[in-house]
Formats: C-alpha cells, structure tokens, sequence
C-alpha cells in the first residue's frame, strides 16, 4: 500500500490477516486490531495492506463510524480492554533476583510474572500515550512526529526485556535502522 498517512479507524484488508482497523499510529508502522488475530504492529508500506473504502456510504454507516471512534477514544482512555501478552513457559514461576554489591544487604526477589505484568502494563501506557499524541487536534504534524521518535525510543530502550515474552509478535521494537525485507 502507497499511502502511509492513514488515520485511526481505518478500516484495511491484509492479504494474510484479513480484516482490520488502525488503532494507533507509530512513525514508520500502523498498530492494527484484526478480527482473526488480534492487535498487530503493520509496516505502513506493507504490500498486503488495502484500504477498505465502502461503496455506496449512507448516514447510516458514517453514524456507526462515530460509534466505533468513540467506543475506541472510551477504551483507550479506560483500559478496560486488553490484549492478552503471555510470558515466556521457561519464566513461569521464576524469580527475578536483585542482588546489591555489597554482600552485606539483602537481595530482592520480585516474581518474574510481576515484574513481567508490569512491562506490559508500561508498554500498553505508551501506545495510549501514541494514540493520544496521535489524535491531539491542537499538536502539528511536526510535533506530533518529534515526540513519536521520543515513544520510539523508549521501545527500543525497553527491548533488553523481549526475551520474557512468549511471542515474537509482543516484543518492543524500536527504531529499525532499514529495511531488510
């Protein structure tokens, strides 16, 4: 797909995921929400990604619309809703130890599923944080993409703990310095 200036609420059809809509919106990469395969992170210039324009648009549809993008901004805000991220098996049940260099103080130990519900929970604050930069009617395209590259930085600040989780499709990423595809 050419165009790489979609908004949230898009609706797009991928030829391996099928269909979808835009719920967030990085530099480079569209976050969308599949019917079949849940919340994935798209190259804005994916091959297998069409725009689903509707024929023949009544009121009736442009209404829905609304409904969609308000239920979406009420989620967002509330975070009733999330995606289910699994840990690692190889984690569960371990132990995550901080150990001080004097061996004089006590060492911490903090469950690997806390410290590990605690990545997502931060991960899942930063794509709100990019949804509500992203949809701010008073920022500039310009400000909007100088702060994304600051988001973008953290991801990839944050990619040390990739390993905890079970799936690839989870990891931060941040930024890519090329395309290898």
């Amino acid at each position: 797909m050419e165009q790489t200036t979609l908004g949230i609420g898009t609706r797009l059809q991928h030829t391996q995921l099928g269909p979808g809509v835009i719920v967030g919106i990085r530099y480079a990469t569209y976050l969308i929400s599949f019917i079949n395969s849940g919340v994935k992170e798209i190259d804005k210039t994916d091959a297998n990604l069409d725009e689903i324009i509707p024929e023949n648009v009544t009121e009736e549809i442009e209404t829905h619309s609304e409904v969609e993008r308000s239920l979406l901004k009420i989620l967002r805000l509330w975070n009733g809703v999330g995606e289910t991220v699994a840990l690692g098996d190889k984690w569960s049940g371990g132990k995550l130890i901080l150990q001080p260099s004097d061996g004089s103080l006590k060492a911490k130990e903090i469950p690997v599923e806390d410290f590990f519900h605690k990545i997502v929970m931060l991960r899942d604050r930063l794509r709100v944080l990019e949804q509500n930069i992203n949809s701010n009617k008073t920022l500039s395209d310009e400000e909007k993409v100088n702060i994304q590259q600051y988001i973008t930085r953290c991801y990839g600040s944050l990619t040390t703990f990739n390993v905890l989780f079970k799936n690839k499709e989870h990891w931060f990423v941040g930024e890519k310095s090329g395309k290898d595809e």
